[in-house]
């Protein structure tokens, strides 16, 4: 499984690469308090919206501590063979300790 780490994560967003999406795959009030810009796909909801997934270019998936997206990564490259997808090493909560402190 590929991963990528906050600072990384940081140096995309804030640099001029574009060609990616985000999908935090929190619930809806961990995304409210605190959120990195990425598109909302609760865990329970991702396979419902595969159609919104692409598959031709870079789909970072985040949660707070990386379990919750290391599973939807998992499960997407199982059964619909995904191959660009990315977990944010360590969630929301190494985004904090390294990006925000």
């Amino acid at each position: 499984m590929k991963s990528i780490t906050a600072i990384e994560l940081q140096k995309k967003i804030t640099g001029a690469e574009d060609d990616y999406l985000l999908i935090d795959v929190r619930e809806d009030f961990e995304h409210e308090h605190f959120n990195i810009g990425g598109t909302l796909m609760p865990m329970g909801t991702v396979l419902q919206n595969i159609q919104n997934i692409p598959t031709n270019k870079s789909v970072i998936v985040y949660c707070e501590k990386g379990i919750r997206s290391v599973i939807v990564i998992q499960r997407l490259e199982q059964a619909y063979n995904f191959t660009n997808l990315i977990n944010l090493t360590g969630g929301m909560k190494e985004w904090r300790n390294e990006i925000v402190q």
